[in-house]
Order: C-alpha cells, then sequence, then structure tokens
C-alpha cells in the first residue's frame, strides 16, 4: 500500500503530467483516468487487434475529429458504431452545420423552427435526414454498377472514399483500411435511406452476415486485443459478443455514465464480462465513469506516442 499524496498545478502543466497527477491524487476517478491511460498504452503497443466502440452521439459533437483522428492513425484497427454515428459524419461531412445550443431549450419550439435537439446540441433538420439520403443515393448508384449485394462494412469503405472532409471517421478508416462494423445499420437515416432505394428498385441488398464472417476470421485469429469502448448499447455488445470467440479482450477500458444496478449491458462493468468470457481472467481492464467528451481528449493526448502493433 502506498500513502495518498498531495499534488500541485500549475497553468503550464501538459495534459500527460495532469492524469500523472490524477495517479498521484488517486481519490475517486482520477485514479480511473490514469489507470485508463497505462491500460491503453501497454494494451496498443502490444495487441494485434485493437478495436474502438462508440455510440452516435458522439459523432454530434466535436469528438467526431478526435475519433477520426484515433482511427486515421490506426491506435485502432477495428471500428464497431451504430448508425447514429454514419448519420452523423455523413451529414456533417456533406456541409451539415450542427449548432451549439442548451439542454434546457423549449423543444416546441424547436420543432416548430425545424430544429433537432441531440442533448445541448441543435442540428438543422436541411443539416441531417436530406444529407444523408442524398448521400445514400449516390452510394448506391456508384456500389450497384459494380455488384448487387454487398457487405456493411464494405459499403462503407466505398463510402469512406467517397468523402474528402478530414474529420471525417467514414474517410479515415476508408483510408487507414480500417474496417468499421454497424451491427444495427437498419436503424437510423442511413438504414433507412437503403431501404428505401431498394423499394424504388435501384438499391443493393445488404448481406450483414458477410460482416460476420469478416469478424469471425478477425476475433478467431487474434492473438492479443484491447478494446475502447464509448458507452454502451449494441456496440459495447458486439464488441463483446464477439471478443468472446477470441478467448476474451486482454486489454479493456469502459467509459460510461450507466451504472450496473439495473442489469443493463450499457452498465455492466468490465467484472461482470468476464464471467461471460468476454473479457479474459488475466486481463488489465477498468470503467471509468464520465462523459466521453471530457476524458476521451485526456486519454488520447495521452496515447498520440504510442506506437501501435501492426
Amino acid at each position: 500500500m502506498e500513502p495518498v499524496r498531495d499534488v500541485r498545478v500549475s497553468g503550464d502543466m501538459r495534459v500527460c503530467d495532469l492524469v500523472e497527477a490524477y495517479g498521484v491524487i488517486h481519490g475517486f476517478t482520477a485514479s480511473r483516468v490514469w489507470e485508463a491511460v497505462r491500460i491503453l498504452r501497454e494494451g496498443l503497443s502490444v495487441s494485434d487487434l485493437r478495436i474502438l466502440s462508440f455510440t452516435g452521439n458522439l459523432v454530434a459533437t466535436g469528438l467526431r475529429g478526435v475519433l477520426a483522428q484515433l482511427v486515421r492513425g490506426r491506435f485502432f484497427n477495428l471500428v464497431i458504431t451504430t448508425t447514429g454515428a454514419l448519420d452523423h459524419d455523413i451529414a456533417r461531412a456533406l456541409g451539415g452545420v450542427y449548432y451549439r445550443g442548451f439542454f434546457e431549450a423549449d423543444d416546441v419550439e424547436l420543432r416548430e423552427r425545424g430544429v433537432h435537439r441531440l442533448g445541448n446540441v441543435y442540428i438543422p433538420v436541411e443539416s441531417y435526414g436530406p444529407l444523408v439520403e442524398m448521400f445514400v443515393r449516390r452510394l448506391v448508384g456508384e456500389a450497384s454498377s459494380v455488384k448487387s449485394e454487398w457487405g456493411v462494412y464494405e459499403l462503407l469503405r466505398r463510402a469512406g472514399g467517397m468523402i474528402e472532409d478530414e474529420n471525417s471517421i467514414l474517410r479515415s478508416a476508408s483510408l487507414a483500411g480500417v474496417d468499421v462494423i454497424v451491427p444495427g445499420w437498419p436503424d437510423g437515416a442511413f438504414g433507412t435511406a437503403l431501404f428505401m432505394e431498394l423499394q424504388r428498385g435501384v438499391g443493393v441488398r445488404v448481406n450483414y452476415f458477410q460482416d460476420m464472417a469478416r469478424l469471425a476470421d478477425t476475433f478467431f485469429t487474434a492473438k492479443k486485443a484491447t478494446a475502447l469502448v464509448l458507452g454502451g448499447g449494441i456496440s459495447k455488445h458486439h464488441t463483446l459478443w464477439w471478443s468472446q470467440f477470441k478467448g476474451g479482450l486482454d486489454y479493456a477500458v469502459y467509459i460510461t455514465t450507466a451504472v450496473e444496478y439495473d442489469g443493463s449491458l450499457s452498465g455492466a462493468q468490465t467484472r461482470e464480462a468476464i464471467s461471460w468470457g468476454k473479457i479474459s481472467r488475466g486481463a488489465k481492464h477498468v470503467v471509468v465513469y464520465g462523459d466521453a467528451t471530457i476524458i476521451l481528449p485526456m486519454i488520447a493526448c495521452c496515447i498520440l506516442d504510442v506506437k501501435p502493433l501492426d
């Protein structure tokens, strides 16, 4: 056991120096942020499979650029996310402007003004659905000229090649050769637009079993696996579900605001995943409670000097 020691801070401290100070402060969440950085630094440097899992709401914020940066640099070589992430990434890449708003808004007034609210982010209608639909129509036109049936990850690789925005996650993944897996692909504007194009008789058929085959090839052959899981829901579950076929994650960091007491997957802690074989018994793992928009940039700053294993 080590004693708790006091720290002092200064205005010229680097982010990573502050995180090191968290390790000394130790109490409560500070120690977990420090531990998350230690786990990721080690895991990313020794793992051939490095998974970044996140929910769509984060892509509506400026954190989108950090996510794209981590993918483009191949700090992570597999992305598992939601259709909402695709929607926001595409809409913003095509010039959709999202605005800084307030949680305490009059949502009836926003509806009358044609504005969606995502927490404290305002999204004009014209900056969202119509842009995604237009993009999918163009994507389908190109894809259908190549073949009639596609895996979702294949379509997304092609979609990324059609985007020029350097802050786009899809573009970054396409350039870096990183697969983007979206198990709930019909659940949003992107998936619905694919369906509507098929109804018009000009679409492509989506075969998600191709994605599952891709995941099987990836997880069954992985030697070491690290996962950074932001939020919960289907992206978290898909990450853990497939990890059990590898024998469990060797390194795992969750960043979440959900609690475990309702038995939900979103709130389930890393230790629970061990009982399922989704995280290995000897794994290094930690749960950091807090908002990913605050915590991820700090962690990202401290892992940018890690050389991932390729």
